[in-house]
């Protein structure tokens, strides 16, 4: 699993980005410099807005934050008991409802129930060809687009722009933009 990327931002410029870790101290310091400052922080794969508590050194900021934001499978499923499974594959057992023809099919597959599932999730994935990533890419991007130019001017086209997959239409409806919020909805959307 790839590591959660955040962004923070004070006012229209871009402040840190990166690790959850090392955007929430340079956060930290920048409010310590300016209490009043406009900071919002960004989860780049979901362009949503997230809310820090920065009480404390960097020690239990650190904890609060490795609560909230695993950063892999291991983490995420410490604390949930171990069943059936094979756990030094990675796979953890979960609950599937299916219809009785659903059941009926998948007992006639070769490997059963479980082989022929993964397979059907594998052939859908190579079929997708990346249109879910590319989608949610688009959403993240326009989660953050909306939080941080929603009253810009062009914000209305750069959006249609956005959605039709557009990047040179969006540049030329965003180039008034400040430039660090114009460069992460690319970077969002686009990579």
């Amino acid at each position: 699993m790839p590591a959660l990327s955040f962004t923070a931002f004070t006012g229209p410029h871009r402040l840190a980005g990166g690790a959850i870790l090392d955007v929430a101290l340079a956060v930290k310091a920048a409010l310590a410099m300016d209490p009043e400052a406009p900071v919002l922080t960004f989860n780049d794969a979901t362009g949503a807005v997230v809310d820090l508590d920065l009480r404390g050194g960097r020690d239990e900021i650190a904890a609060r934050l490795d609560e909230r934001f695993p950063q892999g499978p291991d983490e995420m499923e410490s604390e949930a008991p171990r069943g059936p499974g094979r756990p030094k594959l990675g796979v953890i057992a979960r609950e599937v409802t299916l219809l009785p023809r659903h059941w009926e099919w998948l007992g006639t597959q070769r490997g059963g129930a479980s082989h022929a599932l993964r397979r059907l999730v594998d052939d859908a994935r190579r079929a997708d060809q990346g249109a879910s990533e590319a989608s949610a890419r688009r959403d993240a991007a326009y989660r953050f687009m909306s939080a941080m130019a929603g009253n810009l001017s062009g914000f209305e086209e750069a959006s249609r722009a956005l959605f039709a997959g557009d990047a040179a239409r969006f540049g030329e409806q965003s180039a008034s933009w400040p430039e660090d919020i114009r460069d992460h909805v690319q970077k969002l959307a686009w990579g």
